[in-house]
């Protein structure tokens, strides 16, 4: 009885598949692990005080895309305020911009109402969400660096345990 050693060749295909499968993969991880440049807009907040995204530079900041009338949005909010007030003090900012569709007034009532602590800025136009690559879902929220790079995008609600060890990360960075 004699046993044949099969020739490299039938192995030697699947190996170079799998090779050009992983360099494609790690590929594609790293050009999603590179963090995209946060548009350069000027928000206007509530009291007609304009902030550019210039001025965060140096500083994490989170933006977040809401309106009165989303329920996840208005769920979320509490925990926002949670958020902002755990990490300002290590100089974290954060932007809560009203979409376009949000009447100005509902805005300026849910704020002083709910006496949000962080800078509530409208975008009246959409500019702003156009800026940031077409926001149309709420809530939206992007994490940014100090070196004015967005790090993360969550749409809906985030986790906020892992948000927070991120900023803690990205703070200390």
């Amino acid at each position: 009885m004699s046993t044949q050693t099969p020739p490299r060749s039938s192995w030697l295909k699947p190996a170079l598949i799998g090779a050009a499968v992983l360099a494609i993969a790690v590929a594609g991880y790293a050009s999603l692990a590179r963090s995209t440049p946060a548009p350069d807009v000027t928000f206007i907040d509530i009291k007609g005080n304009k902030i550019s995204s210039q001025s965060l530079r140096g500083k994490v900041f989170m933006v977040n895309f809401w309106a009165t009338s989303c329920v996840t949005c208005v769920k979320e909010m509490p925990q926002m305020v949670e958020t902002y007030n755990k990490f300002k003090g290590e100089g974290m900012e954060f932007i809560a911009v009203a979409v376009k569709y949000d009447p100005p007034n509902y805005v300026l009532n849910y704020a002083e109402t709910h006496q949000l602590p962080f800078t509530v800025a409208l975008d009246s136009a959409g500019d702003i969400a156009k800026a940031y690559g077409d926001v149309t879902l709420t809530p939206t929220t992007f994490v940014i660096d100090k070196e004015g790079k967005i790090i993360k995008r969550y749409v809906g609600e985030p986790d906020f345990q892992a948000l927070h060890k991120l900023l803690q990360k990205t703070i200390a960075g």
